[in-house]
């Protein structure tokens, strides 16, 4: 166990000690009842908000963190700070409201939605691609393939820019026209469901294929389908009507990140939000009245077993499985400077979100904070 994740355990657990003590003794001219749930679950409510300040005190603010950070359990925020401007330097703070680009956490998003399309007999997740796109020349490449990321299909972001798109702006239907026509000379394409392959491609076709079925451009549906319904009104894909409203971002030396080709590609990022708001996505996934219970574990199923090993990756979602039988629900992100954190612990209902603007490793140290509301702590020795 590393040294760090040692010390915010032993740090919880005393004030988790101290709270039992509370409730046995007078301290403070205090008493608690200990049988009593509410004053219980408050007084843990105070422990948890402590190590999560301690936590960011000693490990994000001095890492120089700019964005947002929102830790909830049932829906209820125990700690939210704002950290850093919209541009570096300027008095421009930046809040609850000010909408960040969530990079590949908006894969949750994408996969949900045609989940979702899936619960309504619209699709079938073992349907080929080919039967939406027939044009689509790899045969037995499912729409679960997609989501799973066992495809086999190459990065588009790697493969776009080697066959004559470095200076061009690519949009979906371009990723997709490229597989077709010049399959013959794309590499390192592999057979559909051999192998675990964490590929972007996926989910731009994924994108492709909600606005087939919906004919509604991918934006359009997102917004009418999830973030009007749920006042999430600081999110939305992004679109070149957004330009105005588009927060930059920044690496970690402050330079900020150039609009590059690949930047109006949507499905696979292109989500802005901020932490407020995907704590409603959150709610509405756990209260199962978007997708029902059955749709759920499918995507909270894990389905590469190539490896050993705690990792896989469900429709999705990335995920922690350990040998107890103890699983984490998860997704990162990083696109330019943005990085983000959406972490779920199902178990505990608690709900951990980080998105900054200015690219900073710790973002994805928020994993720790997970150990401050699960009863056997984890050791994360093996997933640095």
């Amino acid at each position: 166990m590393n040294l760090r994740t040692k010390f915010f355990i032993i740090v919880f657990s005393g004030l988790v000690l101290n709270a039992c003590n509370l409730g046995n003794s007078e301290n403070n001219n205090t008493k608690y009842n200990i049988d009593d749930d509410a004053q219980m679950d408050t007084i843990l409510k105070k422990n948890i908000q402590s190590a999560c300040t301690i936590w960011y005190d000693t490990v994000l603010k001095k890492s120089g963190f700019s964005g947002g950070i929102l830790i909830a359990q049932h829906g209820k925020v125990i700690f939210e700070k704002y950290a850093g401007s919209v541009h570096l330097n300027k008095d421009d703070s930046i809040n609850n409201q000010t909408s960040l680009h969530i990079a590949s956490v908006s894969k949750t998003i994408t996969a949900m939605a045609v989940l979702k399309l899936c619960q309504d007999k619209l699709l079938n997740l073992d349907d080929p691609f080919t039967k939406y796109f027939n044009k689509f020349n790899y045969p037995g490449v499912t729409i679960r393939n997609l989501l799973n990321h066992r495809s086999g299909l190459p990065n588009y972001v790697h493969f776009m820019d080697k066959l004559g798109w470095k200076k061009k702006t690519v949009t979906n239907q371009d990723v997709l026209n490229t597989l077709i026509q010049q399959k013959n000379i794309i590499k390192r394409i592999e057979s559909p469901n051999r192998k675990f392959n964490y590929s972007n491609t996926n989910y731009v076709l994924l994108a492709l294929l909600i606005e087939k079925i919906t004919q509604t451009p991918f934006a359009e549906h997102l917004k009418k389908t999830i973030f009007n319904p749920l006042q999430m009104n600081h999110s939305f894909v992004y679109t070149d009507s957004d330009s105005s409203k588009t927060n930059p971002s920044f690496d970690e030396k402050g330079k900020q990140a150039a609009f590059i080709n690949l930047d109006k590609v949507v499905g696979d990022k292109n989500v802005f939000s901020t932490p407020e708001d995907l704590l409603k996505w959150d709610r509405l996934l756990s209260s199962k009245q978007y997708l029902n219970d059955s749709m759920l574990q499918q995507a909270y199923q894990p389905y590469s077993h190539e490896k050993e090993g705690i990792r896989n990756y469900g429709l999705g979602w990335r995920m922690f499985n350990y040998p107890d039988g103890y699983k984490i629900i998860y997704h990162n992100g990083w696109w330019h400077g943005n990085n983000a954190v959406f972490m779920r612990l199902l178990k505990e209902d608690a709900t951990i979100i980080l998105i900054g603007n200015k690219f900073n490793k710790k973002i994805y140290s928020a994993r720790e904070i997970s150990n401050f509301f699960i009863k056997n702590k984890i050791d994360f020795k093996d997933e640095d």
